[in-house]
């Protein structure tokens, strides 16, 4: 989830090289949101970015660990922030792991790769509804 185009179509392509993942992008908390109220099977894993336009990443991480359907599935915050405030604050509301997006091409695209490697191929979940 995630309202940059441009690393929307970087965590794709990335997600494509790394096996057959069903994808659902949001470009926006709400619509992220009504995105995880309407998708079934729930997704194994959330890539949430920090700054988002009309509710920022912490509000829709709370929403998603304020379920009982969502509270295990995985949320790796993406941000260009380093900020050790913004760190703290994502994993105090619940975040599975935080990652600076890398600015350049070729390591954003090792990021995605690395994330998608462990939390969407080695990491297993809980069966959920």
């Amino acid at each position: 989830m995630d309202d940059n185009p441009h690393d929307v179509e970087l965590a794709l392509s990335a997600f494509q090289d790394c096996g057959d993942h069903e994808v659902t992008v949001a470009g926006s908390g709400p619509e992220a949101l009504a995105a995880l109220q309407e998708r079934r099977p729930l997704p194994d894993l959330i890539l949430l970015d920090l700054k988002m336009p009309q509710m920022d990443g912490l509000a829709v991480l709370d929403a998603i660990r304020g379920e009982a359907a969502t509270r295990a599935i995985p949320v790796v915050m993406l941000s260009t922030s380093g900020e050790e405030r913004d760190i703290q604050d994502c994993y105090a509301h619940g975040a599975s792991a935080y990652v600076i997006k890398p600015l350049d091409f070729k390591q954003f695209r090792g990021a995605m790769h690395t994330i998608t490697a462990f939390w969407a191929n080695l990491n297993r979940l809980p069966d959920h509804a």
